[in-house]
């Protein structure tokens, strides 16, 4: 866990998850982030079919994840981080949603700027966001520690995730942009997914 560790100290993780005020706030403004994220999408999502959702929305699909992750903390409230048992069902949890807030947070960097004419230098559509899904990655290192993963764990999140690219790019449900994606776009997003995975293999203990 020490790549995880160094990247969010200690003290923060443990003040920000194990105080009653932060881990709500937290918990709170990632609820904020998921209406927010949905709003983004909804013009769109009627021509989606509803089971697919989850995988179109990537942003608040990510975020939800990171928010049921954060809750399972709430049993444990006043105590130490290290004493949060690590369960082999919430590794996969804690692991797909680890793997789900870094591959959204740099895909919307590369994203954006693959497309740089379209939303620069709008001050939201292209600074604001990739500041925000930027936070997705810090938000992930969070996650290390509390929990642990597995091989099995690991591997289901790469399944996912490549799964997700192939649904993306393979059959046009990629998040709304104002540009087509073309090929450079989902090598990029396959790329991301190892990527994701490899990250969460480094930051997390194994089971």
């Amino acid at each position: 866990m020490e790549f995880g560790r160094r990247l969010v100290p200690e003290r923060w993780a443990e003040y920000y998850l194990g105080n009653t005020p932060s881990l709500v706030w937290l918990v709170v403004g990632n609820a904020v982030a998921i209406l927010v994220g949905i709003r983004y999408y909804v013009e769109t999502m009627p021509g989606v079919s509803t089971f697919l959702w989850p995988l179109y929305a990537d942003s608040p699909t990510a975020v939800f994840l990171m928010t049921l992750s954060l809750v399972t903390l709430v049993p444990f409230l006043g105590r130490s981080l290290d004493a949060v048992p690590r369960t082999r069902v919430l590794a996969y949890l804690h692991t797909i949603a680890f793997v789900w807030l870094v591959k959204t947070g740099l895909w919307t960097v590369v994203a954006l700027n693959l497309g740089f004419e379209a939303y620069f230098p709008a001050v939201w559509a292209y600074f604001g966001i990739i500041l925000t899904h930027l936070g997705f990655v810090a938000e992930a290192y969070l996650i290390p520690h509390y929990s642990v993963t597995t091989r099995g764990a690991l591997a289901t999140a790469l399944v996912l995730a490549l799964g997700n690219d192939v649904l993306d790019y393979g059959f046009g449900f990629y998040p709304p942009l104002r540009y087509d994606p073309g090929f450079a776009l989902a090598a990029a997003s396959v790329l991301l997914s190892v990527v994701a995975v490899g990250l969460a293999a480094l930051a997390f203990d194994s089971n």
